[in-house]
């Protein structure tokens, strides 16, 4: 047998593996590496974070990025080339954070890599016709497997629209399993570049589903970018704080046939970008109001998407609890407007979960990695948008 294969057969059948998760988000501010002890799979999971790591990008690494990013012009020589460099960046890093933490690379079982995302292009995206779903991340998980000498397991994606769903959210897998609570309503609203949730029925996986709802950091981001160079977000929602919502323009905002689809449904920057902000303020004639005006309607527009998508999905009777996580609930202006727009709701951090709630996506993707290894597809119903699969590419050092 192959030695690799051996290796691979030897971890899938123990009964804790150690898994470093990896996510690098919309952001492009850096690499999430969460290092974790899975133990079981499926319902029996048992997660503990042993360490977690933010590794910042460089300047250079970051604008390389961006010059691909969500474009559809974007150079392909350099989506070739940035395909294998992300790989490598991402594997330096990792050995750099394993360094810190004074760990050796054996005592690591798996990697479990998103990559970066370049392209997300759903069919209700896209809209051409005969077309399926799409989505591309780059960064080689071959060259984070051979670099590393780790096996690694990336590409989680593709499985997915393979077998019917849009390729994102992911997180309905990993929230279920993880956080999933007999009796208890829960919403895991996850507010990175794009706002998403997973809705957990108490331990109901035929009602489980996860779904994006609109803009989360990403526009604002952007529009710091470009308006207040050397800054990439506005810190603590100071910028946003100091100025007036415009009721036209969010109004124009909030206009997208998007915001009317049923869910589960994905977007992404392709959609929500500075062009979508643009023509919102042509149509709502708002060209001239200033920065701070327009930061505090984009974080008004962020909470207005979240809080509609939650009351659609309550009955009426439900009062879940919502746990938050991403960059976004570090916005106390956008966790000021989520709480008064629902005052029954229960706001906490996935922190109260015992998960740092910067590292929860990276977590996330390291117990898809358990259940590729030693699991079995989780039953979600024959529903379209969550099939029940498991996901993943292995790449052998």
């Amino acid at each position: 047998m192959n030695a690799n294969i051996a290796k691979l057969f030897e971890i899938a059948s123990k009964k804790e593996r150690n898994i470093i998760g990896l996510m690098s988000g919309t952001s492009l501010d850096g690499l999430d590496i969460a290092f974790c002890r899975c133990k079981h799979h499926g319902t029996a999971t048992e997660l503990e974070v042993l360490n977690f790591i933010t590794m910042p990008y460089e300047d250079g690494f970051r604008s390389a990025i961006k010059a691909v990013f969500s474009r559809k012009d974007a150079d392909l020589e350099s989506v070739c080339l940035l395909n294998e460099v992300i790989g490598i960046k991402h594997a330096e890093l990792i050995l750099d954070a394993l360094s810190k933490w004074n760990i050796d690379v054996s005592a690591v079982d798996a990697i479990a890599s998103h990559g970066q995302t370049i392209f997300h292009a759903p069919k209700s995206l896209h809209q051409l016709e005969g077309l399926p779903n799409g989505t591309l991340q780059i960064g080689d998980g071959d060259h984070i497997a051979v670099k590393t000498g780790i096996i690694t397991i990336s590409d989680f994606r593709q499985k997915h629209i393979a077998a019917g769903g849009e390729g994102a959210p992911l997180a309905v897998y990993g929230d279920y399993l993880l956080f999933s609570k007999e009796g208890e309503d829960r919403i895991m609203l996850n507010i990175g570049g794009i706002a998403n949730f997973t809705y957990l029925p108490g331990v109901k996986a035929s009602k489980v589903f996860s779904t994006d709802v609109g803009p989360g950091n990403t526009i604002m981001d952007q529009y710091v970018q470009k308006h207040y160079p050397g800054h990439y977000y506005d810190k603590d929602g100071i910028r946003a704080k100091s100025g007036v919502l415009n009721d036209a323009l969010l109004k124009e905002l909030l206009s997208h046939d998007f915001f009317k689809l049923g869910f589960p449904k994905t977007t992404g920057p392709e959609l929500f970008g500075l062009s979508y902000l643009h023509k919102a303020q042509i149509k709502s004639g708002t060209l001239n109001i200033g920065h701070e005006d327009v930061l505090a309607t984009l974080c008004h527009f962020s909470a207005t998407a979240i809080v509609d998508a939650i009351t659609r999905t309550l009955d009426g009777n439900s009062l879940p609890k919502v746990f938050m996580s991403g960059g976004g609930m570090h916005n106390p202006l956008l966790t000021e407007l989520l709480s008064k727009a629902l005052p029954k709701v229960s706001f906490e951090t996935t922190a109260q979960l015992n998960v740092n709630p910067d590292a929860k996506e990276a977590v996330l993707f390291a117990l898809l990695a358990n259940e590729t290894l030693a699991g079995n597809p989780i039953n979600f119903g024959d529903r379209e948008g969550v099939p029940s699969v498991c996901m993943g590419k292995v790449c052998l050092p």
